[in-house]
């Protein structure tokens, strides 16, 4: 239990990169504001992804010191990824994990609605967007305080 705890500490302490996330028809796309021009395509798993943007991120910092380039300092000390994503991509992520029917439950959306938002078919309006965030920030809040 003490090592979550101080896991969990440390990274809070940790200076954050924040990495915008989309869904792309065969993977995932990111960019970082701190890194312009500095953009990833991934074909495959969330959790390949993950890695494919650390080793990405690795490689560039790698060639700006080799170049003798400017690059954010942040890269030199500890610092963790925060992956930001749009409604498509966290509803793509989570939904082999929170059932359509639990999540309209949540939304008050009609599940094949959420469907199309999944699929990229059609994208949420304003009202909507705010509907699926508050239901998974409320739903984040009653989780974290589980305990054991």
């Amino acid at each position: 239990m003490k090592v979550v705890k101080v896991s969990y500490i440390i990274k809070k302490l940790m200076e954050k990169v924040i990495i915008s996330t989309s869904k792309t028809e065969n993977g995932f796309s990111a960019s970082c504001n701190l890194l312009p021009g500095w953009v990833v395509a991934y074909s495959g798993s969330f959790s390949g992804f993950v890695k494919y943007v650390q080793e990405s991120v690795d490689f560039y910092i790698e060639c700006a010191k080799a170049d003798k380039r400017d690059y954010p300092k942040v890269f030199d000390g500890q610092y963790v990824f925060e992956y930001q994503m749009n409604i498509q991509t966290i509803l793509y992520c989570y939904d082999k994990i929170i059932t359509r029917a639990a999540l309209s439950r949540l939304t008050g959306i009609n599940e094949r609605q959420l469907g199309h938002y999944i699929c990229g078919r059609s994208h949420p309006m304003k009202k909507q967007q705010d509907k699926i965030v508050n239901a998974l920030h409320s739903l984040g809040k009653e989780l974290q305080s589980v305990t054991a």
